[in-house]
């Protein structure tokens, strides 16, 4: 059963623009904070933004705060994130995720299947 679809990955140049959606089911939106990671080809999963159950606090990675905005949009329980002025190393397979609690860290109950974002210089 799919409960996180991502959408919105792409081919961008560098100092373009993409958002990135995560459609969730009802009962995960509802319940649980949402968060992005990404891993680009050959390094680790990295934290990227997360953002509490009711939208109230945010958190953001030093690589993308002031760049990337975490939202939610609870008419269409979805979590958006929107990337402005993306460089080459932003490129990467972002993955969004459910869990208690907004985390820097993978602890989350529940993951997506992921979208590609390659952005060319």
């Amino acid at each position: 059963q799919v409960q996180l679809v991502e959408s919105g990955g792409g081919l961008v140049q560098a100092g373009g623009s993409l958002t990135l959606s995560c459609e969730a089911s009802a009962r995960i939106f509802r319940n649980y904070a949402m968060g992005w990671f990404r891993r680009a080809p050959g390094k680790e999963r990295e934290f990227v933004a997360a953002i509490s159950r009711t939208g109230g606090s945010t958190l953001y990675a030093d690589s993308v705060r002031g760049r990337f905005t975490i939202s939610r949009d609870s008419a269409r329980n979805t979590v958006n994130l929107q990337m402005n002025s993306l460089k080459p190393e932003d490129t990467a397979v972002y993955y969004c995720a459910a869990g208690f609690n907004p985390s820097r860290t993978p602890d989350y109950d529940y993951w997506g299947q992921g979208t590609q974002v390659t952005v060319s210089s």
